[in-house]
């Protein structure tokens, strides 16, 4: 499928370039139909809602049905296996332990003039939390309801609402009732893609409207987000995943190659990279991946990903590797290398940095604690992870005495008339 390039060639520039400067491209005809979509529950709510999801995933389903009851919720339970549970746990314990240390304080300073300034730190009253289907309800994505719901519910909010579409039949898989349940979440609605953006950010006659919305979704989902973006928050708009490996000739041939096709499958246009300082591991990563590929059960889709974005670097240093995947600014990277360590101080932009031979993405997906809600399409230049910190919001405190009005009153009429703002300035003047 993919034959090693080197990074000083013609075509290893040109890839690196286009890697660089990859956009998410969305057709006007999506984001006319996206549109088309919101417009439609905002004006005609639950009966916009239950329409495009009898059109869509579940032909029978009736609009008293939509909210999950306590019995549904609780019946959950035995349609799944003890083991199950014992693993949800553990996840549960390992991501709020992370998360519990992203808790900012409120904070409160004083000046010598009696000036008291500060910033009180609030949740917001209520996040909606968008878990995707996949295929049809078969693959149910529990970890996105943890990595959504725990640094929610840490920050404080005090509703946090899931919805995700039902499968045909107009039901949710048990194990994502069951994760909903653990992570305490009794408000679920059976609804998905655009429409369920748009529930949740207009609100309608069954769901109330939120003031956040996160968790990932089809292009579908990214560009209701986007468009709904100001009536609401939102996390992200998050394209594709990624996954960009720096390895050295210490490199396992059959690690990198494994780690590659565990991004490649999730969608033909995920991006798998290899950088590496050893022509000879290119050489046998390309070989393990042909080997690897045809035993997965998403074969057809980790092929195409690879063969449409997939990358085989050769480059002469690993200093090199660094800058050059700093300028891609990856989701996911993995350094393995000798001395993973050592890398860590040069990379300056990536979504989550995972370190050395036993440590592949994957961890990071479900049990080790950070969160998988990342940046994607080189906007780990500018923008982090998904935390406690997009469930909260900020406010100053100003509280000035006496004598330290009169020590900056002439400043701010000075600074306000130059402004042109005089009201400003008489407003400071009559106290004056």
């Amino acid at each position: 499928m993919l034959r090693p390039v080197y990074y000083n060639s013609n075509e290893g520039k040109k890839r690196v370039d286009s890697l660089i400067h990859r956009q998410f491209d969305i057709s006007s005809q999506h984001e006319t139909k996206v549109r088309e979509i919101l417009e439609a529950v905002k004006n005609r709510g639950d009966e916009a809602v239950i329409q495009y999801t009898r059109q869509f995933d579940a032909p029978d389903l009736e609009i008293q049905d939509m909210a999950v009851s306590r019995q549904e919720l609780k019946h959950a339970y035995s349609g799944v296996e003890k083991g199950f549970i014992s693993s949800l746990k553990k996840a549960i314990s390992h991501i709020e332990e992370f998360h519990r240390h992203e808790v900012p304080r409120s904070w409160i300073m004083t000046r010598d003039n009696g000036a008291i300034l500060g910033q009180i730190v609030r949740p917001v009253d209520a996040a909606g939390l968008y878990v995707p289907g996949g295929k049809g309800g078969k693959t149910p994505l529990v970890s996105s309801v943890l990595m959504n719901a725990i640094p929610a519910r840490i920050a404080g909010v005090k509703r946090i609402v899931l919805t995700t579409p039902p499968d045909r039949q107009g039901v949710i898989d048990p194990h994502l009732l069951v994760a909903a349940s653990e992570v305490g979440i009794e408000e679920i609605y059976k609804m998905g893609s655009a429409w369920a953006i748009g529930a949740l950010a207009f609100g309608t006659e069954t769901v109330a409207p939120v003031d956040i919305i996160v968790g990932p979704g089809n292009i579908y989902v990214a560009l209701a987000k986007k468009m709904v973006t100001g009536t609401v928050g939102i996390d992200m708009v998050a394209g594709p995943s990624e996954v960009l490996i720096i390895a050295d000739e210490g490199a396992l041939p059959e690690y990198v190659a494994a780690d590659l096709l565990a991004q490649a499958e999730h969608d033909s246009m995920a991006t798998a990279v290899l950088i590496t300082t050893s022509a000879g591991l290119a050489g046998e990563v390309s070989g393990e991946l042909d080997r690897q590929v045809k035993r997965l059960e998403r074969h057809e889709m980790a092929t195409r990903s690879l063969e449409t974005n997939g990358l085989l670097l050769v480059v002469d240093d690993l200093e090199t590797a660094t800058e050059i995947a700093n300028r891609i600014g990856p989701e996911h990277l993995e350094l393995l290398v000798s001395d993973p360590w050592a890398l860590v101080p040069k990379i300056r932009h990536a979504g989550a940095i995972f370190m050395g031979s036993v440590t592949p993405e994957p961890i990071g997906d479900y049990i080790a604690g950070p969160n998988h809600v990342l940046p994607t399409m080189g906007t780990a230049r500018f923008s982090s992870a998904l935390g406690v910190e997009n469930f909260l919001k900020y406010s100053s405190v100003i509280s000035y005495s006496h004598e330290a009005f009169r020590e900056d009153a002439d400043d701010v009429i000075r600074l306000a008339e130059i402004e042109g703002l005089t009201a400003h300035a008489q407003s400071i003047k009559v106290r004056h």
